[in-house]
């Protein structure tokens, strides 16, 4: 069959009409494209350089650095085991090691050979793989990073800040958006710095009584121990212990138990040491009075009106007692006839106001409330305020029982405890500085004063006397109480909470101190393990703050007080310790002994020593000491 001709050409002009058309499309698209503005480049975005945490005076407990992710791009690496033997060393690791992951992943883009290398380390392998040609292969990728130079030191309060460059507990979570600001949008900056956060713990201090606290916790074979000590005054806390603690610069490795924050997160029944605070309660409402007299037969026995008897034995027959004597002797039998004198409202208005049962504000994460019983509750029986007096059937946190005692150690008006004493940003200037707050009067000034000498007499003759100083006056409570035993209920027969709380001087306090042993081994009554060591915190505070003595000579002051951050370092028979010493530090003493030799690698702060602090000293003998 033939083939119309003009069929043919009219779709040869109709495909070519539409090939044109598409062709004046592109050329008109092209010239629009050509004579088109170019788009700005975005801006890169500002880098944020994290903020220190230091100390009251200054002293580095956190701050920023750099890390590095070393890696490769497997494919390209022609002789990988002449590559794995030349970085081994600076790598720090062995060349078979860097072998096996370069042909676990030989076909991949990106392979990582080491994770979170220092600057110091980053920069050897650098110029290791400059000088052997190596750079197009091998890549480091920027991480924001941490060092801590004084390693577990209030690690749990100084908290951690994560791979991701954010806080993930401690002062680092809690103040994550003042050490590391969020970046505005239109931010023009290249560098938005972090504020410096001042802490008011005396890291000095802490050291020395954290020494103290492992002495103790290893001697009772403890497995956990707290301490805090504070201002009395301003409710600044001078020192915060939570055993045991985890090295900040390795926690991904720390245990569990290590990283909880004990006094907030940690709630128990804190026994006799609560007695002081049901005292006043009784005292201030008026129910009791200095000379109201209970006879303490060694039981107290009750019969409600539902036929049901309440007894609460006591460690004692005591005798005629007054509220004096019933705080020296931690008399049950007493405590528990005097919250029959007291409403159940007006007893539990005064825990209230002491703060049980809520959190105390201090700038920590996850800080637990404690539980105080509702009368409303099933649990409420005849004898729970009975028992609450004596410090049981309520749980408590050791922050709530620091923060209670600063009521009476600053004569019935509450200071708000912190651990923030200011904040200064990155050229110094100060943005925040602490003042006392204070809130509503809880005691009568009477009320305080007399508790103080109840506690004063505890230390001299009572439950408390191996607290005693001899030259300074101090009023102590102890307490040791049964700890739930969380398996079978009810209360354990071998873990026990052992606390004590100390207020001194007691004429005009300036320091509240507070200690907790939990489930120490053999003996575990608090005015024999626990006192004692109150006695040795408290002489070390009242050395290092300068607190005079009543056994201390007088000197004539010209009233000039010359003030150095550290002591200067000197080589004597012994290495000394140089963690945490700034490198300014360092070269006097470098100076100054010529005999010995002195490697010194980084920048910074001392993070590691060689040999250890107390290490014989010999001529010609190497010190090597790394600084971050």
């Amino acid at each position: 069959m033939q083939t119309n001709g003009f069929l043919i050409r009219k779709r040869l002009y109709l495909l070519f009409a539409l090939i044109t058309f598409v062709l004046f499309g592109i050329v008109i698209t092209y010239v629009k494209l050509a004579f088109r503005k170019p788009p700005a480049q975005p801006s890169p975005s500002p880098k944020v350089e994290r903020g220190s945490i230091v100390d009251r005076n200054g002293k580095p407990l956190a701050v920023q650095t750099n890390f590095y992710h070393f890696g490769v791009t497997p494919k390209l690496i022609k002789d990988p085991k002449y590559f794995a033997e030349t970085i081994a060393k600076d790598a720090g690791m062995r060349a078979e090691e860097i072998l096996g992951i370069i042909a676990s992943r030989k076909n991949a883009q990106y392979a990582i050979i080491k994770k979170h290398i220092s600057q110091e380390q980053c920069d050897r392998l650098t110029a290791v793989i400059r000088d052997h040609n190596f750079s197009h292969f091998c890549r480091f990728d920027q991480l924001p990073g941490r060092i801590y130079p004084l390693h577990d030191l209030a690690s749990q309060l100084v908290g951690y800040m994560g791979t991701m460059g954010t806080g993930l507990s401690g002062i680092e979570y809690s103040l994550e958006d003042l050490l590391s600001p969020e970046v505005k949008e239109g931010e023009t900056e290249p560098t938005i710095y972090g504020k410096n956060i001042y802490l008011t713990i005396d890291s000095d201090l802490q050291y020395k009584l954290e020494k103290i606290s492992k002495n103790a916790m290893e001697s009772t074979q403890a497995e956990n121990f707290m301490l805090i000590a504070s201002d009395a005054k301003s409710g600044e806390i001078l020192s915060y212990i939570s055993l045991p603690s985890a090295d900040l610069n390795t926690y991904p490795r720390s245990t569990p138990q290590q990283r909880i924050d004990r006094p907030a997160m940690v709630t128990y029944e804190p026994g006799s040491v609560f007695k002081i605070f049901t005292a006043a309660a009784y005292l201030d409402s008026g129910v009791i009075d200095e000379d109201t007299i209970f006879l303490c037969d060694g039981l107290y026995t009750r019969t409600t009106s539902h036929n049901e008897t309440i007894r609460i034995s006591c460690l004692d027959h005591h005798g005629y007692l007054s509220v004096r004597g019933a705080l020296e002797f931690s008399c049950n039998d007493a405590f528990a006839q005097m919250s029959d004198l007291l409403n159940t409202s007006t007893f539990l208005s005064y825990i209230d106001k002491f703060g049980f049962g809520k959190k105390t504000g201090v700038e920590l994460p996850r800080e637990e409330i404690g539980y105080i019983k509702n009368p409303e509750a099933k649990s409420w029986s005849a004898r729970t305020k009975a028992t609450m007096s004596i410090g049981q059937e309520l749980t408590v946190t050791a922050l709530q029982m620091v923060q209670a005692a600063e009521v009476i150690a600053n004569k019935g008006l509450p200071p708000k405890i912190t651990l923030l004493k200011r904040i200064k940003d990155k050229d110094g200037n100060v943005e925040y500085n602490h003042s006392p707050e204070y809130g509503e009067r809880v005691l009568k000034a009477s009320t305080a004063k007399y508790l103080l000498s109840c506690m004063e007499s505890t230390a001299e003759k009572g439950t408390g006397s191996r607290a005693a100083l001899g030259d300074i006056s101090i009023g102590v409570k102890t307490g040791t109480a049964q700890m739930a035993d969380p398996v079978h209920g009810g209360y354990s027969d071998t873990d026990f909470i052992s606390n004590c709380m100390a207020i001194f001087p007691v004429e005009e306090p300036q320091i509240v101190l507070y200690i907790v042993v939990e489930k120490a081994k053999g003996e575990t009554y608090a005015g024999r393990i626990v006192a004692p060591v109150i006695r040795e915190a408290a002489d070390e505070i009242i050395d290092h703050l300068g607190m005079t003595r009543d056994a201390a000579p007088a000197v004539e002051h010209t009233g000039l007080v010359s003030i150095t951050e550290n002591m200067p370092l000197e080589i004597d028979d012994i290495v000394p310790d140089f963690m945490g010493r700034p490198k300014r530090d360092l070269i006097p003493l470098i100076q100054n002994n010529p005999e010995l030799k002195f490697v010194v690698n980084g920048e910074g702060w001392v993070i590691s020593q060689k040999p250890a602090p107390g290490s014989p000293v010999v001529e010609g003998m190497t010190i090597e000491l790394n600084l971050e």
